[in-house]
């Protein structure tokens, strides 16, 4: 970075406000000016109000309109910033990639809604008076304006590629300056805003809702005035389920949290008063709570519409799909070394806090209305050598990042909570979750550890469904060289993954074989339609679902939502739920299909692909509560990463369970062939755990 931009980046200064002044008075005139060519003048000028709207809002921020309007004020201006992009407006929203190559034709349609997406993430950078990233989007906006307008005032319009050069230049040139903010924000306490907002807000006035930049609908705002009904001791027992799991998840793997002095927490507006005592109780242990933005921008998609940090409400879960792959305009080797240049920059300029960093503390939600896109043949798609690029971009990334974020010395802890559009009876499923969510350990625990002495029994375990799910797996086990000190599967209560419970394992990928298929499922948000996933010697060798009436699709959709684009993926876990609780308290309320898969894991068998449960932290020791030391850590692919990690890891891991329900059985066989049944008819069998039935109906 050079030194001007370092100023700049760093100090704010007079360069940046100057810039800033004179971006503004140009996009003001430019959403009059009166272009030549009809299509794009309507598009220039929309952009250019889009954007003096923007630095209203900054305005408005800066003289204290956030803390100063009432409610019915705030609600209109968070309405008016997010309305284009809503469902009922996307099908005439330039970001809508449909709409804009109907608009502004086949060939700059696809790069300006592009455009227009990077823009609209300048609503948050309004609200924290962020300059810096305002001012270059803006400058990036007038840039390609002005490449059209000369054009044009010469009768004919700019190539295709002068525009997608002014683009490309712009991820490349901000790379190292976008890298660091974001990682930045992610170790460094200093970066305060969202945190100061939960921590000093009087959360019985709704208007704090409105402070963050994101979009808030009835949704939060239900979510918000439900915990705030509750009294001072429920949410007291929220906030300590939820970070004395983050505590004592450094606690069973061994790990020093003395030497951690922050840890991020991540989670979705309308939490705050859990948020607000987690602050406080990770405070109590010497952790410093770091809350970052999800930022939708180009320089974070990375291929996935998944966001990570806090936010809202997702105006448009269709608007996010839509534009996941618009690196695709872009990406190639250069740009890919360009920003893992910036990665390594950002982990030199934070590593000392990078090293007292301890993880993140996420509270999870469910019960929204379940997304399946619509796939979009105007969107910008990832050809095969994009595919591979942003796969070895990831791969190289976290490893990267592992060097200053080490992996072995840092934990973290999940939970989730329900919101309001799960339904009328919200409330009585908030109580049932939070009832899951505070389980008694010790009681799954014992249980735990009967399945986990009649699994190390095995050399391989068998899986098979029943009724319309067809799944037939055979996994194969680590040996074990001393059975009355070694164990191959981790008895997992309320830590790190709260709720309880499973137990689980790196299986031996060799011998590992067959099909794993589920009639339904959600994976981070997506509907998958009979989902099936071939495996031979443990890795995946062909997949299909009937999402959509073309293989083809199908196909791209588990490729970019499960394999995350890698030519292949080995499993990374197989593991026995036991929270029959969960999977009873789903049937009764009729959520199955809304369940996180951080609960839904754990009402059943699930296999994941992908890396496994202990990733750049094979070689730290951990041991079950019986005493055991856990030996399946790695399998024959992570187990290369000391002489080539670029093979070793694929950073990603997808679990994908399969309901008691459909069920047929689990069957740990022995070296001489014979067997221990463990479930049959999705009905605990293993003597010592028919408890686990209980809960279950029919």
């Amino acid at each position: 970075m050079n030194n001007e931009l370092m100023f700049e980046f760093e100090t704010g200064g007079e360069i940046l406000d100057e810039r800033y002044t004179l971006a503004v008075d140009r996009i003001a005139e430019i959403a009059k000016e009166d272009l030549s060519n009809e299509a794009f003048r309507d598009y220039f000028n929309f952009v250019a109000r889009f954007l003096l709207m923007i630095n209203d809002t900054l305005v408005w921020a800066a003289n204290g309109g956030k803390e100063k309007d009432s409610l019915a004020d705030l609600q209109k201006r968070n309405k008016e910033l997010y309305i284009d992009i809503l469902p009922e407006n996307y099908h005439k929203s330039y970001g809508n990639p449909t709409f804009a190559k109907e608009k502004l034709g086949q060939e700059f349609g696809q790069i300006l809604s592009t455009l227009y997406f990077e823009e609209r993430s300048l609503i948050p950078c309004a609200f924290e008076l962020d300059k810096f990233n305002m001012v270059i989007r803006m400058e990036l906006f007038l840039e390609v304006y002005g490449a059209f307008s000369s054009a044009l005032s010469e009768d004919k319009l700019p190539t295709y590629e002068e525009i997608r050069q002014i683009m490309y230049w712009f991820y490349s040139d901000y790379a190292e300056e976008e890298r660091m903010i974001r990682f930045g924000a992610m170790v460094d306490p200093d970066y305060s805003y969202a945190r100061d907002i939960i921590v000093n807000s009087d959360l019985n006035d709704l208007r704090y809702l409105y402070r963050f930049g994101e979009y808030v609908t009835d949704n939060e705002i239900k979510a918000a005035e439900h915990l705030n009904s509750l009294s001072e001791e429920e949410i007291e027992k929220l906030a300590f389920t939820f970070t004395e799991g983050y505590r004592i998840g450094f606690e069973m793997t061994g790990k020093d949290i003395s030497k951690k002095k922050t840890a991020s927490i991540i989670y979705q507006l309308g939490f705050e008063r859990i948020v607000q005592k987690a602050v406080a109780n990770l405070d109590k242990i010497g952790l410093k709570s770091t809350i970052y933005r999800a930022v939708m921008s180009n320089f974070y998609m990375g291929g996935s519409a998944r966001r990570a940090g806090y936010y809202g409400a997702v105006p448009n879960k269709q608007f996010d799909y839509d534009h996941k792959d618009d690196d695709g305009l872009f990406l190639d080797a250069q740009l890919v070394n360009r920003r893992l240049e910036a990665v390594r920059a950002a982990g030199e300029k934070f590593k000392e806090k990078a090293l007292v960093f301890g993880g993140p503390a996420v509270i999870e939600v469910f019960g929204e209305k379940p997304f399946s896109p619509e796939p979009n043949k105007d969107a910008v798609h990832l050809d095969k050598n994009q595919q591979k690029l942003l796969s070895d971009y990831k791969i190289q990334s976290s490893i990267i990042v592992n060097d200053y974020i080490i992996g072995k010395e840092r934990s973290f802890t999940i939970i989730a909570f329900p919101v309001p559009e799960i339904g009328d009876n919200f409330k009585e499923i908030f109580d049932r979750v939070v009832e899951i969510n505070t389980l008694e350990y010790k009681l799954y625990q014992t249980i735990q550890q009967k399945l986990i002495d009649a699994l190390d029994e095995a050399e391989y375990v068998e899986v098979t469904g029943m009724g319309d799910n067809h799944t037939n797996m055979k996994v194969m086990l680590h040996e074990l060289k001393d059975p009355a000190h070694e164990t191959n599967f981790e008895n997992c209560v309320a830590d790190v993954n709260i709720p309880v419970g499973e137990v689980f394992t790196s299986p031996v990928l060799k011998g590992t074989e067959g099909v794993l298929h589920v009639t339904g499922v959600y994976l981070e948000g997506l509907f998958f339609k009979n989902l099936e996933i071939t495996f031979k010697d443990g890795c995946i060798t062909d997949y299909k679902c009937s999402n959509f009436d073309s293989e083809e699709e199908n196909r791209k959709y588990i490729s970019d939502n499960i394999l995350f684009n890698h030519k292949m993926l080995p499993i990374g876990e197989f593991a026995i739920g036991t929270n029959t609780t969960a999977y009873q308290v789903a049937r009764d309320y009729g959520i199955a299909d809304k369940l996180p898969i951080l609960i839904a894991e754990k009402t059943g068998p699930h296999f994941a692909v992908g890396d496994t449960c202990y990733s750049y932290e094979e070689d730290n020791v951990t041991y079950n509560p019986d005493g055991k030391s856990i030996i399946a850590r790695e399998n024959e692919i992570s187990a290369k990463r000391k002489e080539d990690p670029d093979k070793a890891y694929f950073s990603c891991h997808t679990d994908i369970t399969i309901p008691y329900d459909e069920l047929g059985q689990i069957k740990a066989v022995r070296k001489d062939g014979s067997s221990i049944v463990i479930i049959e008819n999705g009905r605990f069998v293993l003597p010592g755990t028919e408890e686990l039935n209980k809960p279950m109906k029919g």
